[in-house]
């Protein structure tokens, strides 16, 4: 199946625009391929701004996130692939999501390249099996 993530993005996007919110982008930059403005990445990250009153031809593909905006004055071209969008929220009142790994998606940049995935799978089989409690 393909990723989710450019789907959710897009949905989630016109749902905060429908309620006159502004949508914010978190983006992590230390991956290949982000082109944003590094004067404004702090910590690894840049959070942007991508209302249409930010930004011109906003187009969020299945690979890429692109658009053009004003940094300190200067008109920029930003290119980021779906998989560094890390976030998206509302200015306003902090509704969003935020992103994490899928199966059959992109590899998770966070992920140790050594890894080959054996601790995570011991790890998740001693986690406890859910249950409910009555409460009364």
């Amino acid at each position: 199946m393909t990723p989710s993530r450019p789907y959710l993005l897009r949905s989630l996007n016109e749902w905060i625009l429908d309620n006159q919110l502004t949508p914010y982008v978190v983006i992590d930059a230390s991956l290949p391929a982000v082109d944003v403005p590094r004067d404004f990445v702090s910590n690894g990250q840049i959070v942007l701004n991508i209302s249409p009153s930010a930004v011109r031809g906003l187009a969020i593909s299945n690979e890429y996130l692109e658009f053009s905006a004003r940094f300190g004055g200067v008109p920029r071209q930003v290119i980021v692939p779906i998989v560094a969008v890390l976030a998206i929220y509302a200015k306003e009142n902090g509704q969003g999501m935020v992103f994490g790994s899928e199966p059959g998606g992109e590899p998770d940049p966070t992920r140790d390249a050594n890894s080959d995935g054996a601790g995570d799978a011991k790890e998740k089989s001693k986690s406890p099996k859910p249950s409910l409690k009555i409460v009364k």
